[in-house]
């Protein structure tokens, strides 16, 4: 019998999903994606949560739950580190245990630990772990984690060429089409913010209506986001952050764009740090900046508004200021 692998839409899916989706399917298993986030996978998170997780993990809970009861696994690694001597936010290193006390009766979880601050000797060790739960045969896995390294390398490909994966599904990318925009603004965040189209009140989607070109971290070069985030003072070892500081360095020094949107979570501890020397740097260098704090609690409609009114004002001062400051 075929084994049954759900892997929730949420947090990591938004990275890494074409990568395990590829893997367990060359080994023979069928993998169920839980439903695009709505209101109803929304609520059910909130109530099987604890109050102080921040959203993206209450929906992480929601979509675990809208796989309970239809597949045999449910894919909830245990992330420590991507990258040498930087970290995952703490609550991705904890969540195998806040989904398992936090839900009855789950089926088991594979929460395998990923932990790159290991010897990457142990690499293929965690690969057969994974693996594991679908066969025993080494070659099979290990082939099969090839291949899956392939499609991820594509999939990051495609987005630095402009393919923004909306609710994360590969084949559901969307190329920007070639028309003539009115302006172009940048959107920062993690990728389970910007993507999730419910949790990010569908930014993106608002933002293209409105004949705006929409840039976001993914298509920058991981070089340059790097070598940008060498710059600072001080290192910033949690992996998440480090990318966006980058990629804030990048988009405040660069003059072919007309504004930025930094969407976050209220609760969110890494967050709370970065926006502040995010906007900061906006200021120093005079681009237009949008913060957007999401919770369970944000009305579409407010976000809504200050999104008319920030693209109002970088029009207003396209047109009438001359990019020059008011002040005095």
């Amino acid at each position: 019998m075929t084994v049954k692998i759900g892997i929730p839409r949420g947090l990591w899916f938004y990275d890494y999903y074409p990568l395990w989706k590829t893997f367990y399917e060359s080994l023979g298993a069928e993998v169920i994606v839980s439903d695009i986030t709505n209101k109803v996978i929304l609520d059910q998170g909130v109530r099987n949560t604890v109050d102080e997780a921040c959203l993206p993990v209450k929906i992480f809970h929601g979509h675990v739950l809208n796989l309970k009861d239809r597949v045999d696994y449910i894919f909830v690694p245990k992330m420590m580190s991507v990258y040498k001597n930087e970290y995952i936010c703490p609550k991705f290193c904890g969540l195998p245990e806040m989904v398992q006390h936090s839900i009855p009766n789950l089926p088991p979880l594979i929460d395998t630990e990923i932990n790159f601050n290991k010897s990457r000797k142990s690499l293929m060790k965690t690969v057969f772990s994974f693996g594991s739960y679908v066969t025993k045969n080494p070659i099979k896995i290990r082939n099969a984690y090839l291949k899956a390294l392939e499609e991820y390398y594509q999939y990051k490909e495609h987005m630095k060429n402009g393919y923004i994966p909306i609710n994360g599904i590969y084949e559901e990318k969307e190329q920007i089409p070639h028309i003539n925009y009115r302006r172009r603004i940048a959107v920062i965040g993690h990728t389970y913010h910007i993507y999730d189209s419910y949790g990010s009140m569908n930014l993106i989607k608002k933002l293209k209506q409105q004949a705006i070109d929409v840039v976001i971290p993914e298509m920058i070069d991981m070089k340059t986001i790097n070598d940008l985030a060498n710059s600072l003072e001080k290192k910033m070892f949690w992996s998440y952050g480090r990318k966006i500081l980058g990629a804030a360095l990048h988009y405040t020094e660069n003059k072919e764009i007309d504004g930025i949107i930094y969407i976050s979570s209220f609760g969110c501890g890494i967050d709370s740090v970065i926006e502040d020397i995010f906007e900061r740097w906006s200021r120093r260098s005079g681009m237009p900046f949008l913060l957007l704090t999401i919770d369970e609690h944000t009305g579409e409609a407010g976000v809504n508004t200050r999104l008319e009114a920030f693209i109002d004002m970088i029009d207003w001062r396209s047109s009438n200021e001359g990019n020059l400051s008011t002040h005095g």
